[in-house]
């Protein structure tokens, strides 16, 4: 679709997830959606070879899984 590739969308999905997440005023949202994010650069980050993108947004996940798991928890 328009001559780019799917991993491509999936970055720019990737973004936007993120872009979105920095405007949530409910922290579990922002969470949610930035987990979303997270795991799309992590795909997009590890299919490019960029590792370090990839990594770090693994590392995200598993930070706002934790503090997801916890809130609820808690509830």
């Amino acid at each position: 679709m328009f001559g780019i590739q799917v991993i491509e969308w999936v970055g720019y999905t990737a973004s936007i997830m993120i872009a979105i997440s920095l405007i949530m005023t409910d922290i579990v949202k922002l969470r949610i959606i930035n987990s979303i994010g997270c795991i799309l650069f992590a795909i997009y980050g590890f299919t490019v070879k960029a590792y370090p993108v990839g990594i770090i947004n693994t590392f995200i996940f598993f930070v706002n899984s934790y503090y997801l798991y916890k809130f609820y928890k808690e509830k």
